[in-house]
């Protein structure tokens, strides 16, 4: 059995990881199907790094074009008070320790976080 479904945890504020590792990464491994399936979820700051910079903000965008299901915590979002802003983006948010345990969990995916 492979391991062909990819999870991206993003928890760094930083827009230099943000933009030439998590973001490059989650795009291309999508457009080039690296994965069968490829998921990111933003975290912590990274949900204000996503709201705030418009740069990163449209790079998100482009990876949702491309396919990439985008979820954020929702008690992230609302420690910032970002909830509407993930919305309107078209970012699903929802309680996220549940599901990313699923992932973690099941054999299918890996699990990778930054």
């Amino acid at each position: 059995m492979s391991i062909d479904k990819l999870t991206i945890l993003w928890t760094s504020g930083d827009k230099d990881t943000a933009m030439n590792m998590v973001l490059m990464y989650t795009l291309k491994s999508n457009s080039n199907k690296w994965w069968k399936e490829c998921n990111l979820i933003t975290w912590g700051l990274s949900n204000k790094l996503l709201c705030e910079d418009p740069e990163v903000k449209s790079l998100v965008a482009d990876i949702m074009k491309e396919g990439v299901r985008v979820m954020a915590c929702q008690r992230c979002a609302e420690s910032y008070g970002l909830v509407e802003d993930l919305k309107s983006m078209g970012i699903e948010v929802k309680l996220m320790g549940e599901p990313l345990t699923e992932y973690l969990q099941d054999s299918d995916y890996r699990v990778i976080a930054i």
